[in-house]
């Protein structure tokens, strides 16, 4: 994430986790949530770069990150399903 920072890549990461677990309608607990935002964060930072998409500070950095989430759990889900 640029220019967010530690403190700021936590905070983001367990806020993205958060919307990630709403708008996928999970249960998970606060761990967990901060576990998939951070791993949703270098998931859609990868997706984002292969796309020439670019971001920078908090909020693009949340929205990448949700969507990284999000698409984690979407693969989790199938994965699960199987």
């Amino acid at each position: 994430m640029h220019g967010v920072g530690l403190i700021g890549t936590i905070f983001v990461g367990l806020l993205a986790g958060w919307i990630a677990e709403q708008v996928m309608k999970r249960n998970q607990g606060l761990w967990a949530n901060l576990g998939v935002g951070i791993v949703g964060a270098v998931l859609g930072g990868f997706c984002a770069n292969l796309l020439g998409i670019h971001w920078y500070g908090l909020i693009g950095s949340l929205v990448i990150s949700t969507l990284g989430a999000i698409l984690l759990l979407f693969i989790l889900d199938r994965l699960r399903s199987r």
